[in-house]
């Protein structure tokens, strides 16, 4: 099947097998590993991407599904210099132990914030990251980064 996506502003035209995973067009054949497969089942949020400007599972998504869709991954969203304002929360507040979970949670995080009708709570942000899993942390942190990010955003 041949695709031409578009990934972090840069268009591709590739030749896949049909069964060929979204996350895997990203981590193989375009080496962007920051999308993390962590279950293989859409179960952890490790491969949140934003497909058309929706976070979605990649792992869940064949990659014909995304011909013509224009994909921003974690590598798309900032630079070490001039971090995403959800990086830099993230950052600020210790929002991360081992990192695995990270740029699926940022990826999630930003798309919430994004699709919120006004100011997000506790609650809020608990119930829209219940689709990633963080074994490391209670979440604290991670609740403390999307509502400190979300006034910069």
């Amino acid at each position: 099947m041949d695709i031409k996506v578009t990934v972090n502003g840069t268009t591709h035209h590739l030749d896949v097998p049909d069964n060929t995973l979204l996350v895997d067009v990203l981590r193989e054949r375009l080496g962007l590993t920051g999308t993390h497969v962590g279950c293989d089942t859409s179960q952890c949020g490790a491969c949140v991407v934003h497909m058309d400007g929706t976070a979605v599972k990649s792992c869940t998504v064949l990659a014909g599904q995304a011909d013509g869709a224009g994909v921003t991954t974690i590598e798309g969203i900032g630079r070490p210099d001039d971090l995403h304002p959800m990086q830099a929360a993230f950052r600020e507040n210790h929002a991360l132990q081992c990192g695995f979970c990270t740029p699926g949670m940022i990826m999630s995080a930003i798309d919430m914030v994004q699709k919120s009708e006004g100011r997000l709570d506790e609650a809020a942000v608990r119930d829209g990251l219940e689709g990633n899993l963080c074994r490391c942390t209670g979440y604290h942190n991670i609740v403390k980064a999307v509502l400190s990010a979300q006034d910069s955003m």
